[in-house]
């Protein structure tokens, strides 16, 4: 059963929390960012298999939290292979066919999935939910909670800081 959802995925009663990821890892932004903060322990095991090449578009990165409660996983997902690139649609789909398996294997009954390779990656979700739609289709005894994109996350006050600078800058060199 596919549930759509709004707001805070880090909050949900999912036993599984899918983090979109990179392959060189780095979570500076987005919601990575956010899985950071809330899960360093998770962030440190992904960063030390970026770095021996272990972190691919198509196979998942699971962490397990060892908690009785939820979440129980993090699963790291790879929507871009590097930071600074935009998100594949073929990388989406491959990691869709691993992400099921791992549910399988797992044995997950809930699922929490942001917008895959939206937002920072760049693609259309109007192109992306009806792939996550028919990947879990038939697992009907799966709760995917998919959160729907909300526009893309604010600057943070340090980018806000460097932005303002930069546009004070501008203004002077122009003479103004």
């Amino acid at each position: 059963m596919i549930e759509l959802k709004q707001g805070d995925l880090l909050h949900s009663a999912a036993k599984a929390l899918v983090n979109t990821v990179n392959c060189v890892g780095v979570m500076g932004r987005g919601i990575a960012l956010q899985f950071r903060k809330a899960f360093p322990e998770s962030f440190a095991a992904y960063k030390t298999l970026c770095e021996r090449g272990g972190v691919k578009p198509g196979r998942m990165m699971v962490y397990d939290l060892g908690r009785l409660s939820n979440p129980r996983y993090v699963i790291n997902f790879p929507t871009k292979r590097h930071w600074k690139d935009k998100s594949r649609m073929e990388d989406i789909e491959a990691g869709l066919t691993a992400l099921v398996e791992e549910v399988r294997a797992r044995n997950l009954r809930s699922i929490a999935i942001p917008p895959l390779g939206c937002g920072l990656g760049g693609l259309d979700w109007r192109d992306v939910r009806p792939r996550i739609e028919a990947a879990f289709r038939d697992l009907p005894a799966l709760r995917v909670l998919l959160f729907e994109p909300v526009g893309v996350p604010p600057l943070s006050s340090g980018s806000s800081a460097i932005l303002k600078r930069t546009l004070v800058v501008q203004t002077k060199e122009n003479g103004r």
